[in-house]
C-alpha cells in the first residue's frame, strides 16, 4: 500500500467516525435503524433470513452449533440479500441528514 493510499484509507475513517458520532449524538442512527427494521420486515426480508436461520440449525444439528457460528454463517446471506431499494432509500436519508447538519 502506498502512502497516499495510507493517508486515504484514514481520511476515509476519519469522516466514518465524525458521520457515525453525529449520528449517535443526534438520536438520527437509532430513527434510521428502527425504519431499516420497519422495512426489512414489511419486504419478507426478515422472514426469510428466520428460515434461513432455522435451515442452518437443522442442518447442523442444535447441540452442534454455536450462536457465533451461526451468525458467521447466516450475515454474508443477510448482507446480500437486503433489498437494493431499501439500501438506496438508506443511503438517501443518511445524505439528507448530512446535507442538513
Amino acid at each position: 500500500m502506498t502512502d497516499t493510499q495510507s493517508d486515504r484509507r484514514k481520511k476515509d475513517e476519519a469522516v466514518r467516525a465524525t458521520i457515525m458520532q453525529k449520528l449517535i449524538e443526534t438520536g438520527e442512527k437509532d430513527r434510521l435503524k428502527q425504519i431499516l427494521r420497519d422495512k426489512l420486515v414489511k419486504c419478507g426480508w426478515r422472514d426469510e433470513l428466520k428460515e434461513y436461520c432455522k435451515e442452518v440449525i437443522r442442518n447442523k444439528g442444535l447441540e452442534k452449533i454455536t450462536v457465533d457460528e451461526l451468525v458467521s454463517e447466516i450475515t454474508p446471506r443477510g448482507r446480500a440479500t437486503v433489498p437494493e431499494k431499501i439500501k438506496g432509500d438508506l443511503l438517501q436519508d443518511i445524505r439528507r441528514f448530512l446535507q442538513s447538519t
